[in-house]
């Protein structure tokens, strides 16, 4: 009966250190584990080029705005401005000579064609009779993706380039080309700051975004 107990006791004194071995493999398994999916949880460059060409596209394009017909001189439209002597330049639209406030601007059979072959014109038919034109010049595009620096597994620093997309009337606009070049200071800081023109053919900018994913998956901080 002694020697009974005496070997129940040393089975169950090697069974308690085996069992503490167990746990401690375990244990240290589930946390090789996490790290590994916490390795895991990083953002590809397909998945960030995705986030970035959705912001971009959202900004929308740069986009020039004239109307054609009798048009009066207000404090929102101009004739005489900067954008619709460019468009009389370019051949796109013809100024008629001023009549009191009123100056007839018609769209030549040249600015039909060039408008026809440019996606997203719209036009509208204004309560005065004349007709509105919002046309884009150029659409943002992503140029690289430069680096990803994983902040966290939820948290990514994203730093990229982007570049301007111009279409046949945005490079008539590009701010370094002859049109623009033919203004005087003034008016081209105009055409810059209020028209639409800007550097379309300039190098890429380089932009620095954070990005954050949620249930919705990765998306740009808004904070």
């Amino acid at each position: 009966m002694f020697e009974q107990e005496i070997e129940l006791e040393k089975r169950e004194s090697s069974v308690v250190p085996l069992l503490l071995i167990v746990t401690m493999i375990l244990v240290f398994v589930g946390v090789a584990g996490y790290y590994v999916w916490q390795n895991k949880q990083v953002i590809g460059t397909d998945q960030a080029s995705a986030v970035i060409v959705a912001s971009l596209k959202a900004q929308g394009p740069a986009v020039v705005h004239f109307h054609t017909g009798l048009v009066k001189a207000s404090v929102e439209e101009r004739p005489e401005a900067p954008h619709y002597r460019l468009l009389d330049k370019a051949g796109i639209i013809k100024l008629g000579k001023l009549n009191g406030r009123t100056t007839p601007v018609t769209l030549t059979v040249e600015g039909q064609k060039l408008l026809s072959d440019i996606p997203d014109v719209t036009k509208t038919k204004e309560k005065d009779g004349t007709e509105a034109y919002v046309v884009p010049l150029a659409n943002r595009q992503l140029a690289e993706i430069i680096k990803i620096t994983m902040l966290s597994p939820e948290r990514a620093s994203v730093q990229y380039s982007w570049k301007w997309d111009a279409n046949k009337l945005g490079n008539l606009f590009d701010a370094s080309g002859s049109l623009v070049k033919s203004f005087n200071t003034w008016d081209r800081a105009t055409l810059i700051e209020k028209s639409g023109a800007n550097f379309y053919h300039g190098e890429p900018a380089k932009v620095a975004v954070i990005l954050v994913k949620n249930d919705h998956g990765w998306q740009i901080a808004t904070e």
